[in-house]
């Protein structure tokens, strides 16, 4: 077999171990109640996690608790799955910009005791590409 050929096998297994690591890191996307059994199992992989924040009749974000004076990196909120099962999430990170105004997010981390530790939060605010209406001169316009 001449050197080129030894050479090609090598770095095609080499692609194939990193392809494979890299597989096995992965996260998948499981609702609470799955990262809560996986838990219980003593499985601590990383999953995400996607929801919206809990608010109340008005609008307002119910149960966030953030106090950059007491401590800037603790970030606590409830967040709602898409099997409507709350969970309590804390963010030992400051708290993310226009996390108020998000419509959903997906957190990444697992379940340790009864609250869900979150390494990584993704947001999806509101576009703000959005058609608007103006009014002008009672005619309606899009801009």
């Amino acid at each position: 077999m001449k050197r080129i050929h030894i050479f090609g096998i090598l770095i095609i297994a080499a692609a194939i171990t990193i392809i494979m690591s890299t597989a096995s890191d992965a996260s998948v996307y499981v609702p609470f109640t799955e990262a809560q059994a996986r838990a219980k199992d003593g499985d601590d992989t990383k999953v995400h996690v996607v929801g919206r924040l809990k608010k109340d009749a008005k609008g307002h974000i119910v149960g966030m608790q953030y106090d950059p004076m007491i401590d800037p990196n603790y970030f606590s909120f409830v967040l709602v799955d898409t099997n409507r099962v709350e969970q309590q999430v804390v963010y030992y990170n400051p708290k993310p910009q226009d996390f108020d105004r998000s419509e959903q997010v997906v957190i990444t981390g697992n379940m340790q005791g009864k609250t869900f530790v979150a390494d990584k939060i993704l947001l999806k605010c509101p576009s703000k590409y959005t058609e608007n209406e103006v009014k002008a001169e009672g005619k309606t316009a899009s801009l």
